[in-house]
């Protein structure tokens, strides 16, 4: 069973100017999956307080998968990837390049995304953009590649 943290980063989710419907999307797309959520939390776009999650979720063995929304753009103020480079201690890029990839043939503005993906203890990171269709393009890219590498991390695979 794999535990999922979602973490959506907006300002305006942050103080409730905006519906979640980026998280709650994904909320929904892994409980599809047979997949449990473990953490659900929205914060704004603050480089500290994103690397504060992630470290806290992380080390302390919450989710097995953090899937953040939100702020890999080209804004002033998009730094979830950023903050994600900060804290993992591995970075997996074949994971975002396959999002970019699969999502380019539908949206060419996809590339200008600058999610990345990583693993920090035993906890993969991935990034994905805010939109509801982002969220569901991207999940959909890269959900059957996520079960083998969590059960890599776990330690029950060891031959792949």
């Amino acid at each position: 069973m794999i535990k999922v943290a979602i973490i959506t980063i907006s300002d305006k989710g942050s103080k409730g100017l905006r519906q979640d419907k980026s998280g709650e999307l994904l909320i929904k797309m892994i409980e599809e999956e047979g997949w449990i959520k473990s953490f659900y939390l929205i914060i704004p776009d603050e480089k500290e307080e994103i690397e504060q999650k992630l470290k806290e979720v992380a080390d302390n063995n919450i989710a097995d998968l953090i899937l953040t929304t939100g702020g890999t753009g080209l804004a002033p103020r998009d730094v979830t990837p950023e903050a994600t480079k900060n804290i993992i201690e591995k970075e997996v890029p074949g994971i975002p390049e396959k999002i970019r990839y699969a999502t380019g043939e539908n949206t060419p503005m996809a590339y200008l995304s600058r999610g990345v993906c990583g693993i920090r203890k035993f906890t993969l990171i991935i990034n994905f953009p805010g939109s509801t269709k982002a969220v569901k393009e991207c999940f959909e890219a890269v959900k059957d590649l996520i079960p083998h590498g969590i059960n890599i991390l776990k330690g029950e695979i060891t031959e792949h």
